[in-house]
């Protein structure tokens, strides 16, 4: 079976000259082959324009669709370049290699020009977009009223009680008024002889502190070595701890206090002539020694000063420890 398809080999152009073979690009050879009808169209029109009319210039990148429909009929017309025989026309071969350049800086430009019309409508919508205002966070609990009950007043509405802890508004009272307190009933038992040569002897210690106490009737003063109370023991701290064993016993005004003291400092020494005291009115009533017992006139405080250790400062206070 004989092919009757004319073969364009042997066409001649209208000066009687043969035409050059058309050698299809690697390109080309790849897009051709799918679309039959439009490479026969593609190549009667190229046979019957010139030449020199057959390359058309590429588009300018302006327009991106004209650019796009520009390079859709370049690669037609490079498919029709690649089915054509040996011998086509020169025109359609120059077509396909001179569009590819053309198609190929199209493509660029033409995505170039999205991304700048995409970047100004970006640029308009934050124009116009107002900045939010920052919002201050809430704070928990913030919409509920403070509800503070006073002291002394109940909050269920019912009697009020009175606070046995509240603090009163009153000035605060001087050094003088708390000693002044009033102190514990004196013992009304007691039953001491005050006759005129009656004589009570004792000793009392604290610390280091010896003080050998005689007590006599009298008015009720003080001779500590040769001199008054408040001359010897000017605190008034320790005068009014010195007159609580007399005061105890309802005798502060009917006894006289004669004492001797040595050793230890002021304060040990005001000890030790109260528990001398104390042990004086045991010697005149011993049915006291329950509430003097009692009250604590009696017992001999036995806290000193610690001895110094060997190896260390003070009692307990060592050297400073270095490891080098």
């Amino acid at each position: 079976m004989t092919d009757e398809t004319p073969n364009p080999e042997n066409e001649q152009t209208p000066d009687g000259e043969a035409e050059q073979r058309a050698v299809p690009t690697a390109d080309a050879a790849e897009i051709a082959g799918s679309v039959e009808d439009a490479a026969l169209e593609a190549f009667e029109e190229a046979q019957s324009a010139p030449v020199a009319e057959s390359a058309p210039q590429a588009p300018a990148a302006a327009d991106a669709p004209e650019a796009s429909e520009t390079a859709a009929t370049e690669s037609t017309a490079a498919e029709t370049a690649a089915q054509t025989p040996a011998g086509g026309a020169p025109g359609v071969a120059q077509t396909a290699a001179q569009s590819e350049p053309a198609a190929a800086e199209a493509a660029p430009q033409s995505q170039d020009a999205v991304a700048d019309a995409g970047e100004s409508a970006d640029e308009d919508l934050e124009e116009d977009e107002e900045p939010t205002p920052r919002v201050k966070p809430a704070v928990p609990g913030a919409h509920l009223e403070v509800d503070i009950v006073p002291e002394g007043v109940d909050p269920l509405g019912r009697d009020v009680v009175e606070d046995p802890y509240a603090l009163e508004d009153e000035a605060p009272q001087a050094e003088t008024e708390e000693e002044d307190k009033a102190l514990p009933e004196p013992i009304s038992t007691a039953a001491i002889d005050l006759a005129a040569g009656a004589r009570y002897r004792a000793t009392g210690k604290r610390k280091t502190a010896i003080a050998r106490v005689i007590l006599r009737p009298g008015g009720g003063s003080y001779t500590i070595n040769g001199r008054p109370l408040d001359a010897y023991f000017p605190r008034a701290t320790l005068q009014r701890n010195i007159r609580q064993p007399l005061e105890t016993v309802g005798y502060e005004e009917r006894m006289d206090v004669v004492a001797r003291l040595h050793g230890g400092g002021v304060s040990a020494q005001a000890g030790a002539l109260r528990h001398g005291i104390s042990r004086a009115l045991l010697e005149a009533d011993p049915n006291l020694r329950g509430e003097l017992k009692r009250r604590g006139f009696l017992t001999r405080d036995s806290r000193a000063k610690e001895r110094k250790k060997a190896g260390l400062k003070k009692a307990r206070k060592r050297p400073q420890f270095s490891k080098r």
